[in-house]
C-alpha cells in the first residue's frame, strides 16, 4: 500500500528535514567490575562514574565485563590502536567508552542499548565496534550504520575513515542524491565496501534491489536510535531493515545509540532487544553541566509578541560571539531560516542557513564551509539538531523553541524536550564550556521553557534587561567563554 502524504509529511518534519576530564579522575573508579545482572527494570545497578552523572548498566547472561582503563585493554588490532592514538589523537577511553566498549567487543557480542550525554564519545563506541569486527580480506558489507540524515551519515563515515586510517577497511554512504547525479537502482553496482552508512530510505531501496547484500553483516548500528524507532520518525523502515538483516545474517549484533530515549521508545526497544545489555543516564542528569543555559524575554507584553526583538538580541549576542567561536541558531521552519538569514545578511552579518528545501550540493557546501571554519554563524532547522559535531561551536541560540509537531495541530504547542537536549548538545562538546540562549517571544514560549525546566529538573536563569549589553556579556563570561 502506498504511504499516505500525511505520513510522509510527518516523517519529513520529524526527521528535522523540515523544519575532557583529567587523567587522575578515573583510574580507580573505572577499574570496578560491571557485575552480572538480571535484565529486569527493578534490578538496575549503578556503575560509579568519575563525572557528575550516574551511568546505570544492566547486563544479560553470564558474561562479566570489566571497564576499560586504556584502549589496550580491549584486545584491538595494532592498526586500530594506532588509529586511536595517532589519527584520532585520543589518550584514553571516555566514560561511556570505558563502560560500553567491553560490552560491544566481548563475545558473544550481545546487543546493546546505550544512552549517554551529547559530546561524550558515543560515535567512537560504535565506529570502533564496527571496525573491530571487519575482516578486510573478505569483500562486501560486514557492518552497517543507519542514520536519520545524510549529513550525519557522512559525518560518521568520516570518523570511521580517520579511525581506520591504518587498516584496509573500506566504507561508503548510501544517501539521497540530487536528480542531476541520480543513478537508477538497476544501473548501480553491487555494494562491495566493508562498512555502509546510510539513511533508511536509501538503504531499504538498495536491499530491495539486491544491490546491498546483508548475509555477512556482523554488526548493525542505529545512530540517534530513539528517533529512528519513534512513531513519528523512521520506525517502520528501521524495523524492516533490522528484521531483514537479522534473518539474512543469521543474527547480527545490534547497537542502539542516542542521547535520549523517552519512555515510549524504551518500552518498544525492550521488545526489539530482548536479550541485550543496557546503559542509561537519568533524564535529570542529562543536562550538560559545562553548558550554561539562559532565557531572554523578547516581548514587551503578552499581547504583543515581537520577533524583531529576537533579531536585536541575536545581533548583540553575535557581537561577542565573534570573539569566542562558532554559533548555531535554531529556528522552527524553513521560512524562518530564510527570513533570519536575509535579516542578518542585510545588516552585514556573515552567516549561512541550511534547511531541507536546499538541494543536496548546496547543503554539502554549507556544512563543509562551517566545518572548515570559513563561516562562524549557521542558521538551521532541526535538520542539524541531532549528532552534528563541530568542536568549535561555543554558542547555541534557540530563536524558536522546538515543539512536538502533533501538538501544533491540536492548537496547544508542547515543547519537544528531547530535541531541546539535542540542540543544547551541539555546544559543550567533550566537556568544553558552552552557552545557550533561549529567546522567548511570547508568554506561550515562556511557558514552554518552564515545561522543559520541569522535565529536566533544571532551572534556567534569566538575563535581565538584555538591552544593556553588559548583562549579555556577563552571561557569556559566566559560561566561561570570555
Amino acid at each position: 500500500m502506498a504511504e499516505s502524504a500525511k505520513t510522509k509529511e510527518e516523517k519529513r518534519r520529524a526527521s528535522g528535514d523540515e523544519e575532557p576530564e583529567t587523567e587522575e579522575d578515573s583510574t580507580s573508579e573505572l577499574m570496578k567490575k560491571i557485575e552480572e545482572l538480571s535484565i529486569i527494570p527493578e534490578k538496575k545497578a549503578p556503575i560509579d562514574d568519575p563525572g557528575e552523572s550516574e551511568i546505570q548498566a544492566v547486563t544479560s547472561g553470564n558474561t562479566v565485563y570489566e571497564a576499560a582503563v586504556k584502549f589496550e585493554d580491549l584486545d584491538l588490532s595494532k592498526e586500530l590502536i594506532k588509529g586511536l592514538y595517532v589519527a584520532m589523537d585520543f589518550t584514553r577511553p571516555s566514560k561511556i567508552q570505558a563502560i560500553s566498549l567491553p560490552m560491544i567487543l566481548t563475545p558473544p557480542y550481545k546487543d546493546l542499548v546505550a544512552q549517554a550525554h551529547n559530546g561524550s564519545g558515543k560515535t567512537t563506541c560504535f565506529v570502533l565496534g564496527m571496525l573491530s569486527r571487519i575482516d578486510p580480506t573478505k569483500e562486501g558489507p560486514q557492518a552497517m550504520c543507519i542514520c536519520p540524515t545524510r549529513e550525519l551519515a557522512q559525518q560518521n563515515k568520516a570518523v570511521l575513515m580517520r579511525m581506520g586510517k591504518f587498516t584496509a577497511i573500506t566504507s561508503m554512504c548510501a544517501i539521497p542524491s540530487d536528480s542531476a547525479s541520480y543513478v537508477p537502482m538497476y544501473k548501480r553496482p553491487e555494494v562491495k565496501e566493508h562498512v555502509v552508512f546510510g539513511t533508511p530510505g536509501t538503504i531499504k531501496k538498495l536491499m530491495t534491489a539486491k544491490k546491498l547484500r546483508t548475509c555477512n553483516i556482523k554488526i548493525l548500528v542505529f545512530d540517534e536510535a530513539d528517533h529512528m524507532l519513534a512513531e513519528s520518525g523512521f520506525k517502520d523502515d528501521s524495523e524492516r531493515i533490522m528484521r531483514d538483516i537479522r534473518r539474512e545474517s543469521g543474527g547480527c549484533q545490534v547497537l542502539l545509540f542516542s542521547a535520549t530515549f523517552n519512555e515510549t521508545v524504551k518500552a518498544f526497544v525492550s521488545h526489539v532487544v530482548r536479550d541485550g545489555n543496557q546503559i542509561f543516564v537519568k533524564k535529570e542528569e542529562l543536562a550538560l553541566e559545562k553548558v550554561k543555559q539562559y532565557k531572554v524575554r523578547c516581548y514587551r507584553d503578552r499581547e504583543h509578541p515581537d520577533d524583531c526583538l529576537k533579531t536585536k538580541v541575536i545581533k548583540k549576542i553575535l557581537e561577542f560571539g565573534r570573539m569566542i567561536g562558532q554559533t548555531i541558531i535554531f529556528v522552527r521552519t524553513r521560512e524562518g531560516a530564510r527570513n533570519l538569514y536575509k535579516e542578518l545578511s542585510k545588516e552585514g552579518w556573515e552567516c549561512t542557513a541550511i534547511q531541507g528545501a536546499l538541494n543536496i550540493e548546496h547543503r554539502d557546501k554549507i556544512i563543509k564551509e562551517f566545518k572548515d571554519g570559513l563561516t562562524l554563524v549557521l542558521i538551521t532547522t532541526d535538520l542539524l539538531a541531532r549528532g552534528f559535531d563541530q568542536e568549535q561551536v561555543n554558542l547555541v541560540v534557540n530563536y524558536d523553541l522546538p515543539v512536538v509537531y502533533e501538538s501544533l495541530k491540536r492548537g496547544s504547542p508542547e515543547p519537544d524536550c528531547e530535541v531541546y537536549l539535542h540542540r543544547v548538545g551541539r555546544t559543550g562538546r567533550f566537556g568544553r564550556n558552552g552557552a545557550v540562549f533561549n529567546l522567548l517571544g511570547s508568554r506561550e514560549e515562556e511557558a514552554m521553557l518552564e515545561m522543559i525546566e520541569h522535565y529536566f529538573q533544571h532551572s534556567i536563569p534569566k538575563v535581565d534587561n538584555w538591552e544593556d549589553e553588559k548583562n549579555l556579556k556577563k552571561a557569556i563570561q559566566d559560561s566561561g567563554l570570555m
